[in-house]
C-alpha cells in the first residue's frame, strides 16, 4: 500500500507474538494482491484491464470493498468516487507526473466523461463496467479495510487490548499495556511542520484523517490540492483542511473522511448529522485554524 503499518497489542497468555505477526503480514499481502492499483495481476488491476463490458469474477473481499465505496459515494452524492483515477491523473497526483500545463475545461470535461460510480455494477461475486475504460482505485478505503482485518484477527485470538494503524487510519479497542486508554494526536493541519490540534480518546472505534495541506502544487500563484471533486473535475479549492472521523468501521472512517473533505464544511457537517457520524472538521481562516465538530463527535470522543 506504499505506507507503513504499525501493530500494538497487550500480551496474553498462549499468543505467540511471532505467529500473529506472520499472519498479519500474510493478511496484508493477501489484501494488496487483491486491491493494490501497483501491482499488475492484482484482482483490481486485472478488472482495470478487463476491456469488456462482461461480469468480472471477484472475491468476496473485493467486492465488500466495492459495495461500501459505492454505498459512500451514493451518500455523499457522489463525493467519493473510486473511478476518479483519470481525472486524479489528469491533474498531477497519479503515478504520471504534474503536468507542464493546467489541464483545459475541454480537456476535463472530455475525462469527466471517463469517470462516474453508474458505470460500476457490482454483482455478488463479480463487477462490471458499463464502459470499458472505467478504472477503479480503491486506495481511499483499503488501508481502512486492511486495519479492520488485522482487527479482527487479533480479536480471533482473544486479544482485546490493542492499536492498529496502517497509513495513519487507525483501530483500538480496550487499554494500554499501562492501564490507560489509547490517545490519538490530531495533527495541526500545517504544511512546514508536524504539531498537535487535538489529543483525543475514542473508546472501541476507528479513526480516520484525510487532510489536502501537504500533497498538492502551486502554479501561477494557484494552490492545486491532489483532492479532485468528481462533480466538477477540479481540485477543491475551499476552505476546510482536515477532516477527522471516528466510526466502528476503519474502511467507512477511512472513505468518509476523503468524501467529507471535497464536499467542504457546510455539506460535511450536514451529511454527518444526517447519517449520525462522529466528526471534527478544521477550516484555515485568515486568522488561524477553527474547529467544528458534529453532535455524535461530542457524544463519542473524549478531548485530553
Amino acid at each position: 500500500m506504499g505506507t507503513s503499518y504499525n501493530v500494538k497489542f497487550v500480551p496474553i497468555d498462549g499468543v505467540d507474538k511471532h505467529k500473529i505477526e506472520q499472519h498479519i503480514e500474510q493478511l496484508l499481502i493477501d489484501i494488496n494482491q487483491l486491491m493494490s492499483t501497483y501491482i499488475q495481476d492484482s484482482e483490481l488491476s486485472r478488472f482495470n484491464q478487463w476491456n469488456s463490458v462482461e461480469p468480472f469474477p471477484m472475491s468476496t473481499q473485493t467486492i465488500e470493498v466495492l459495495n461500501e465505496a459505492k454505498r459512500l459515494g451514493d451518500i455523499s452524492a457522489g463525493s467519493l468516487d473510486v473511478t476518479v483515477g483519470p481525472l486524479v491523473n489528469l491533474w498531477g497526483f497519479g503515478p504520471k507526473s504534474r503536468p507542464e500545463k493546467i489541464p483545459t475545461q475541454e480537456l476535463v470535461n472530455y475525462t469527466r466523461l471517463q469517470v462516474g460510480l453508474d458505470k460500476l455494477i457490482i454483482g455478488p461475486t463479480w463487477a462490471s463496467k458499463t464502459q470499458r475504460n472505467l478504472y477503479v482505485d480503491l486506495s481511499t478505503i483499503a488501508k481502512g479495510y486492511a486495519v479492520d482485518q488485522i482487527a479482527e484477527l487479533l480479536k480471533s485470538h482473544k486479544i482485546s487490548n490493542f492499536l492498529v494503524e496502517i497509513g495513519g487510519e487507525m483501530r483500538l479497542s480496550g487499554i494500554k499495556i499501562s492501564g490507560m486508554p489509547w490517545k490519538i494526536a490530531i495533527e495541526k493541519p500545517e504544511t512546514q511542520q508536524r504539531s498537535v490540534q487535538k489529543i483525543i480518546s475514542i473508546g472501541e472505534n476507528a479513526v480516520a484523517t484525510s487532510g489536502d495541506y501537504r500533497n498538492y502544487y502551486e502554479q501561477n500563484g494557484v494552490r492545486y490540492s491532489h483532492l479532485i471533486n468528481p462533480t466538477t473535475g477540479y481540485p477543491i479549492s475551499h476552505n476546510l483542511v482536515s477532516v477527522t472521523v471516528v466510526h466502528p468501521s476503519s474502511m467507512t472512517a477511512d472513505g468518509l473522511a476523503t468524501a467529507l473533505n471535497v464536499m467542504g464544511k457546510e455539506k460535511a457537517l450536514q451529511l454527518a448529522e444526517t447519517y449520525d457520524i462522529a466528526v471534527m472538521l478544521i477550516t484555515k481562516e485568515k486568522d488561524g485554524f477553527t474547529e467544528y465538530t458534529s453532535t455524535k463527535f461530542e457524544q463519542l470522543v473524549t478531548v485530553h
